[in-house]
């Protein structure tokens, strides 16, 4: 799907060698790619980026999680351990003008591939390293995945039930927010680049992404010295401020301040409006537990979607808690086109999640949806000069 419009994008001309796998590296470059980016997806021969493997689901034999996150982007085959495979990495890294990875730290340097080897080739070269704990530290060679992250970096300890089991973030959030940052990143340095018409090194931890995001959490912890526990869908500075169950499901309310409060007592006719007790947040915060049971003994006496409209009424930030399946159909989402349909070579019309920026006069693009394993192999390596015949020496040994 593409919008139909030659729009120049704000990444148009901008290039980006991407030996990165599986998530955090691939959403950073589909981004990259919406905003006018050309991503050059460099995979193993025969297996490619891990998540092509990932499923079921599959769609026509194309993983859908694969699918999700490598629109816009020209996948090649190489063999990184090749010596002939390294220099196709170094002809692709001089032409580049970006170049990421998301190996464990250590990797790239035996590669040959790492940041000093590559600027020798390129030393304009924006060069973003993703991993779990960072380049340098006492961490740094210890493997990640998502869920550790969750855990070591303090998600895991205020997320669930207060009494419950620690519980893990429905998505790989830490892996997504670290390839949001490292774009933050790439950007910045272009436009440095730009001015100074130097390049650089980025360092993007997972780690350093969560503990950034724990905000009001840990200054919580400076200001008190106590640990913050988990509350479950509360919050532990605002009440009302949560899920509550009514007659045939839960619903999500947030009284964000005392203003909605009165609205919120008035739309229920609720008799304790003005009571001292839960006049104001403070008083609601340090009597949460008696206030919760009254709102409980209300709200399980009708549907969830009473409740939400007699709120809704009332300006009460209030909502459903929707099933995937309801999240993309939902007519906002679809209005915002958040549900994008591709063609896909192999697997046909695909459904994929839009991107949420919206630019007024450069609207971003979905030109192509996600490469087949090696599909544009030939295309770029004829781009670097390759006549056909070392193209198919290259493929018969493996290094392609």
């Amino acid at each position: 799907m593409s919008t139909g419009q030659e729009i120049k994008l704000p990444l148009t001309g901008v290039k980006v060698l991407d030996i990165s796998r599986v998530l955090t590296g691939p959403f950073a470059t589909m981004l990259l790619g919406d905003l006018g980016a050309e991503i050059i997806k460099v995979e193993m021969p025969g297996t490619g980026d891990e998540t092509r493997a990932w499923g079921p689901p599959f769609v026509e034999g194309e993983s859908a999680y694969f699918l999700s996150i490598n629109r816009n982007k020209k996948s090649i085959t190489v063999n990184l351990k090749a010596p002939e495979g390294k220099e196709i990495i170094y002809r692709l890294a001089k032409e580049a003008d970006v170049m990421i990875e998301n190996f464990l730290p250590g990797t790239v340097q035996r590669l040959g591939l790492d940041y000093e080897k590559i600027k020798a080739f390129n030393p304009g070269i924006i060069y973003c390293s993703i991993s779990g704990y960072g380049q340098d530290g006492p961490y740094r060679n210890h493997p990640a995945y998502d869920l550790l992250m969750q855990g070591e970096g303090g998600l895991m300890s205020i997320t669930g039930e207060k009494d419950g089991d620690p519980v893990r973030i429905g998505v790989a959030i830490i892996d997504i927010g670290a390839g949001m940052y490292a774009v933050i990143a790439i950007l910045s340095a272009l436009l440095t680049k730009k001015e100074t018409g130097k390049g650089q090194y980025i360092d993007i931890s997972l780690l350093d992404t969560e503990v950034s995001w724990l905000t009001y959490m840990a200054c919580n912890y400076f200001a008190s010295g106590k640990n913050p526990i988990r509350l479950g869908s509360a919050h532990p500075s605002i009440v009302p401020y949560r899920a509550y169950r009514a007659k045939d499901k839960y619903f999500i309310l947030a009284v964000g301040n005392d203003a909605i409060w009165q609205r919120f007592c008035a739309a229920l006719e609720l008799p304790f409006a003005n009571d001292p007790k839960f006049v104001t947040n403070e008083k609601r915060v340090a009597h949460r537990e008696e206030l919760d049971r009254l709102l409980a003994d209300i709200f399980i006496q009708k549907e969830a979607a009473y409740w939400v409209e007699t709120l809704h009424a009332h300006k009460v930030p209030c909502g459903m808690i929707n099933a995937i399946s309801e999240v993309v159909a939902h007519p906002q989402v679809l209005h915002r086109g958040m549900v994008v349909e591709m063609e896909h070579e192999k697997a046909g019309k695909v459904k994929v999640l839009g991107n949420p920026i919206k630019f007024s006069e450069m609207p971003v693009q979905y030109r192509t949806p996600p490469p087949l394993l090696g599909r544009h192999t030939e295309e770029i390596l004829s781009g670097l000069g390759y006549p056909e015949e070392e193209i198919a020496r290259l493929r018969a040994s493996g290094v392609i």
